[in-house]
């Protein structure tokens, strides 16, 4: 195929890193793998490993690198994934009624496919999508979704899904529990305000134990 050793070290390492990690690696990862400090000499390496065929780049894309051709089916093959139920959608902003009387959406058969190496034990664990950015400053954007779990006890500063009973209400908030039984309900989002409600009217259903970003074009 005409490469030089370096690429075909880059190439190798893409492809251990794609199997073993369940993802593409960075280009820094890259550079600091085969000893390239100069993303531009990263760049132009990558370029000629797509002009041959063997990976296809989305350059505005973070990890937009991908395995293409026979390679890509082995690595399709030796990656183990867990399916997660994926249950609807939750308020990252002022929170939004349910369409049940059980607090969260109920499973409908949509899952999301993780690897097992982030998600070894699957166990009682759920997705929700994202609604709303008051959690931006936890790097949670509209549209990402968080993996939960219910947890044996919540910390305070814990990110969690709440669900207000009360008003039939759910929302995906920092949880502070202070004095006199009331909790605090912290957005993570300067230009918010934090609200408050009993202990006895909330319920939490989940703790975030991974977020999946979507995939956006970086700056230029």
């Amino acid at each position: 195929m005409g490469l030089s050793e370096r690429q075909q070290r880059i190439y190798e390492f893409i492809n251990r890193f794609t199997r073993e990690k369940g993802r593409p690696p960075t280009i820094r990862e890259i550079g600091s793998h085969v000893g390239i400090s100069s993303t531009s000499v990263v760049n132009y390496n990558l370029n000629i490993l797509a002009r041959e065929g063997l990976i296809q780049r989305e350059k505005e894309v973070s990890r937009g690198l991908r395995i293409v051709g026979a390679q890509a089916k082995a690595l399709v093959g030796e990656i183990s994934f867990v399916q997660i139920p994926l249950l609807g959608k939750i308020a990252a902003g002022t929170p939004i009624p349910l369409p049940t009387d059980e607090g969260l959406m109920r499973y409908d058969g949509e899952t999301l496919a993780l690897t097992r190496e982030l998600m070894p034990d699957s166990e009682g664990v759920f997705a929700l999508e994202v609604k709303g950015n008051s959690m931006i400053d936890a790097l949670i954007n509209d549209g990402d979704i968080v993996v939960m779990k219910k947890p044996q006890a919540v910390q305070n500063g814990d990110m969690c899904a709440v669900w207000l009973k009360d008003k039939n209400e759910t929302t995906l908030k920092r949880v502070y529990r202070e004095h006199n039984n009331r909790v605090r309900l912290q957005p993570m989002n300067p230009t918010l305000k934090p609200f408050y409600a009993d202990a006895r009217n909330i319920e939490i259903q989940g703790k975030v134990v991974l977020v999946v970003r979507q995939l956006r074009k970086l700056p230029a």
